[in-house]
């Protein structure tokens, strides 16, 4: 019975995996490596034979030159897909396009009405604001300043530059 038990374990113990991740460090483990591992980064599977790619490296000369795999071919359908594929992302950019041009056009009009805003400000002239009631009030220094602030914050971040 002792026997039939150690012989169990050993069986598990030999049920591992081992194999070197994308940042170099060796992994060892009960499941399987993820899809994105190569074959020749997988160094051992379970059993007793180590992985094919690590018998090979360990036997093959060091002047051969490594072995070219043949890349299968796409059927009509893999063929179709990765057009559509390329198709999605070639929209999905004309897209991304579009909008960083529009929020691009957006921030130029808000730099130029700033602009604008704070040569009226910087002239002088008494402005009148209109209140929440609806009543024409006039802008005193308070005001002036903090809305002096607000325009050179808004021309500092839609025009890219500092105050001009």
């Amino acid at each position: 019975m002792l026997l039939v038990a150690s012989a169990l374990c050993c069986t598990a113990a030999l049920a591992q995996w081992q194999w070197v991740d994308s940042a170099g460090r060796k992994v060892f483990s009960d499941t399987p490596p993820p899809v994105g591992v190569s074959d020749k980064n997988i160094l051992k599977r379970p059993g007793l034979a180590p992985a094919p790619a690590a018998t090979e490296t360990a036997n093959a000369p060091a002047t051969t030159a490594p072995a070219t795999t043949a890349v299968p071919k796409l059927n009509d359908r893999d063929e179709q897909l990765e057009a559509r594929k390329k198709q999605a992302e070639a929209e999905e950019q004309a897209k991304k396009k579009a909008e960083d041009e529009k929020v691009a056009k957006a921030r130029q009009d808000n730099c130029e009405r700033a602009k604008r805003n704070k040569i009226t400000m910087d002239s002088g002239i008494r402005i009148a604001t209109t209140n929440a009631k609806g009543e024409r009030e006039i802008m005193d220094d308070k005001a002036r300043a903090a809305e002096n602030q607000r325009l050179n914050a808004i021309i500092q971040s839609d025009c890219g530059a500092g105050i001009q």
